[in-house]
């Protein structure tokens, strides 16, 4: 099953007021997506750099990883009016405009 972006900023949002009772702060939440997007790269370069598992890893995995980070920044985008879905959108025009030949001339990804 997949979700939309817009449904997901509605369905972390009813949770929150729901289940969570509230949001926390935002300077709260910035910290605690600093926090999973560390959770994230522990397991990463564990995963796929030089670094070893600690028993503290064991049976943590990278999606669900991910999906924390990203449940913190659907907060972040509801708590300040963005809607993700449409930002994403703005992204890939500004990309396709700004690299439209940057990658491609680029020697070292050749």
């Amino acid at each position: 099953m997949d979700i939309t972006i817009s449904d997901a900023q509605q369905q972390v949002d009813d949770w929150i007021k729901t289940v969570g009772v509230r949001y926390f702060s935002e300077l709260t939440n910035l910290g605690i997506l600093m926090e999973e997007v560390g959770e994230l790269s522990r397991l990463m370069v564990r995963t796929y750099g030089e670094q070893s598992f600690k028993e503290s890893d064991k049976g943590k995995n990278i999606s669900d990883e991910m999906a924390d980070v990203l449940w913190v920044l659907l907060c972040l985008a509801n708590q300040t009016g963005v809607n993700l879905g449409e930002a994403l959108i703005k992204n890939f025009e500004k990309k396709n405009i700004r690299d439209a030949k940057r990658h491609t001339d680029n020697e070292k990804l050749r």
